[in-house]
């Protein structure tokens, strides 16, 4: 054995450390807590989940609808004047409707990130008071 290494008696090393030791109601209470915790959050993640779903089928439903409406105006110009207004206007508006689309999503998910973690702040609190 290396020097400055010490050995463990067979009584030292099967004895949990101190503190770590649970009755069985502690244990009991404690995966209660835990699986209502994670079931609190995934409950909360599908929730905004299937909200973030939907809003992409809206948005894919309603950029279908302006693509092919666009479209129509385009091959119904008579002179290229006309068809490059028709183009610009629909390049302004779907870029427009992408970056409104763009920030309702990302608010989405700010409130998905808010709403799973929300159950596991009195733990984290509890974790952290304890160091």
């Amino acid at each position: 054995m290396a020097e400055g290494r010490s050995r463990l008696t067979s009584k030292q090393a099967s004895a949990p450390p101190k503190g770590i030791i649970m009755t069985t109601e502690e244990m009991q209470k404690f995966s209660k807590d835990s699986m209502e915790m994670a079931m609190s959050s995934l409950g909360a993640w599908s929730k905004t989940a299937q909200a973030i779903a939907v809003e992409f089928v809206d948005y894919s439903k309603k950029s279908a609808e302006g693509s092919a409406a666009a479209w129509e105006k385009l091959m119904g110009a008579k002179s290229l004047d006309k068809a490059m207004e028709v183009q610009s206007e629909y390049l302004k508006s779907s870029y427009e409707d992408f970056v409104a689309e763009a920030t309702k999503l990302g608010e989405l998910y700010t409130d998905l990130a808010k709403e799973a973690y929300k159950p596991f702040e009195g733990a984290l609190a509890k974790a952290t008071a304890m160091k």
